[in-house]
Formats: structure tokens, C-alpha cells, sequence
């Protein structure tokens, strides 16, 4: 029994690496100065703008998610970003629906 418990400790021990780690940390830093850069110089307009700042966030959701949460690895990876695809279009779809409603309820009044 001693034997099977430090076999399955051994198994869920393997985090990401060093290599894995800085690879996300100068992801997430490029992803946040892109924007800011943008912003601080006005070199797009507003709309162009807030695409890139959600299009960065994203991207930088993404990157934690892999580099630093490790959703990609363990014995129930493909359950697991199965069931985080899954609770963002749930997301998505309220959100989305949500603002639909708003929108086309003002013909209402």
C-alpha cells in the first residue's frame, strides 16, 4: 500500500518546468505591453483598439491557462479543456443573450 501511494504521488509531481514557466511569463508580458503601447501612443482608434486589448486578453487567458494552470496535462486533460470549451460557451451564450435582450427590449418602451 505504501508503495502505490508515493507511485501515484510521483505521477501528479510533474508541473511544468522551468523552460515552460519563463516561456509564459514573457508571453504574459508581451500580451500586456502590446496593448498598453497601443493605448500610450493612440496608434489605433477606438474601436481598432478595444479589439486588440480583448483580443490580447484572450490570448493572454489562454496563456495562463496552459503555461501556468497546466489544463493540458495530467491523466484527464482532454476532460478537462472539454469542460472549460464547454463552460465558455455557456458563458458566451449568456452573456451574448443577455445583451440581445437588452438591446431589443428598448423597442419595447
Amino acid at each position: 500500500m505504501g508503495q502505490s501511494k508515493a507511485g501515484s504521488h510521483e505521477s501528479h509531481v510533474s508541473h511544468g518546468s522551468l523552460k515552460s514557466y519563463i516561456i509564459g511569463f514573457v508571453l504574459s508580458i508581451v500580451l500586456t505591453i502590446i496593448p498598453l503601447v497601443v493605448v500610450m501612443n493612440h496608434m489605433l482608434g477606438k474601436i481598432g483598439t478595444l479589439i486588440l486589448i480583448l483580443l490580447m486578453a484572450v490570448l493572454q487567458f489562454v496563456v495562463q491557462l496552459f503555461f501556468f494552470m497546466h489544463v493540458k496535462e495530467g491523466e484527464n486533460a482532454r476532460w478537462n479543456i472539454m469542460a472549460l470549451i464547454f463552460g465558455l460557451v455557456i458563458l458566451v451564450t449568456i452573456v451574448a443573450g443577455s445583451i440581445w435582450i437588452m438591446t431589443y427590449n428598448q423597442v419595447a418602451h
